[in-house]
């Protein structure tokens, strides 16, 4: 796996001029990802995150209010018009979680990002919150 990122980074590494993302990500300066309408997690995707750390053995985090959360960030670039060409997940120390919530936002932007005005090409931000008992 650390091969896979290592791959990764020094790809956009190599196309960091082409893509506009740097590494590290800065995650704050980032775009929100315009949804026209905002996705919903449902229950039964949080219960799979949580049975997938559980199973993982990743590192649980701490409940807040008699829950666990777990908001994961994701950059996303789209395309000249407007559709998603690839998704990054922030590491959380849980692979299998962080490709789920990437391959949930490439399915979240279809068909519902807000149609702008010029190019819309460039890296956003999404995240994706999963809550649970």
């Amino acid at each position: 796996m650390k091969t896979l990122f290592a791959m990764l980074a020094a790809m956009l590494g190599q196309q960091s001029g082409m893509l506009g993302l740097t590494l590290p990500i800065d995650w704050d300066s980032m775009t929100p990802l315009p949804y026209q309408r905002q996705p919903v997690v449902t229950a039964q995707m949080s219960r799979f995150v949580a049975k997938e750390m559980a199973f993982s053995k990743c590192p649980m985090p701490p409940q807040q209010n008699g829950r666990h959360i777990v908001a994961l960030d994701i950059a996303v670039l789209l395309s000249d018009d407007g559709s998603v060409r690839a998704t990054i997940p922030r590491a959380i120390n849980c692979s299998a979680v962080e490709q789920y919530g990437a391959g949930l936002v490439s399915t979240f932007a279809r068909n519902n990002l807000d149609p702008q005005t010029g190019d819309p090409s460039g890296w956003y931000r999404a995240t994706v919150t999963f809550e649970w008992k």
